[in-house]
């Protein structure tokens, strides 16, 4: 598994890149398809903001969905331990989705088995008992994975702008993505732990924005443009 630590408007010390890749090593724990870890530190110039003025994102991309946690602090090595938390959450919550639908299937799978070797032996009926489980209702990690392993997203270059004469900023970063449904929007949103989530709606073919309102309720807007 390959590290990268890099910094954005500041420079990152060799103690901090040491610290950050001693901890690192346990993403390899949770994710055994992890392949490369990407490690950003920014940092904001604006002395009313120092008590966040070092944010870390941290990246892992592999085989399967990119996970993805960012936190600020006042110094980057605190902020890299809270991000690194909201990564081993998020690692380990989609670590017990894979095991989940492993034994679900394990399960499924000997139900089956028994239910055919009654039927071959001369049961009209296959015992009620015998009969597959419902699905849990929990995204399917193991499918997203293999989707993603068959074409994995890649991040473009990132492009930043000013707006006219004003100090405003527009930072532009091209993804390339496969369609999903909301389902897989779903999981993939909540392992980059962002509020929101645009992709393409394997359903209806539109770009999509899905994004969370409270609890766990979910919000999904959808552009459709008009041909006059």
């Amino acid at each position: 598994m390959e590290i990268v630590v890099a910094g954005r408007h500041v420079e990152v010390p060799d103690r901090f890149r040491e610290f950050a890749t001693g901890k690192l090593t346990k993403v390899a724990q949770y994710d055994s398809q992890a392949q490369l870890v990407q490690v950003e530190v920014v940092h904001e110039n604006n002395p009313r903001q120092a008590e966040t003025a070092e944010t870390v994102e941290i990246t892992v991309r592999g085989k399967g969905p990119v996970v993805r946690a960012e936190a600020s602090a006042a110094d980057m090595f605190s902020a890299f331990d809270v991000a690194m938390g909201k990564l081993m959450q998020q690692e380990r919550r989609a670590k017990d989705r894979r095991k989940s639908k492993h034994k679900m299937t394990r399960r499924q799978a000997q139900s089956f088995d028994q239910a055919l070797f009654s039927r071959n032996s001369g049961a009209t009926d296959a015992p009620a008992a015998l009969a597959p489980p419902a699905p849990a209702p929990v995204v399917d990690a193991e499918v997203v994975a293999d989707d993603h392993a068959a074409k994995k997203p890649a991040a473009g270059p990132v492009k930043e702008s000013t707006l006219a004469d004003s100090p405003v900023v527009i930072r532009e970063k091209v993804h390339q993505a496969r369609p999903m449904n909301v389902e897989e929007a779903i999981y993939e949103m909540e392992l980059v732990g962002h509020p929101f989530f645009l992709f393409v709606d394997s359903d209806s073919g539109l770009p999509s924005v899905l994004y969370h309102r409270h609890g766990w309720t979910y919000g999904v807007l959808r552009l459709e443009t008009s041909s006059s």
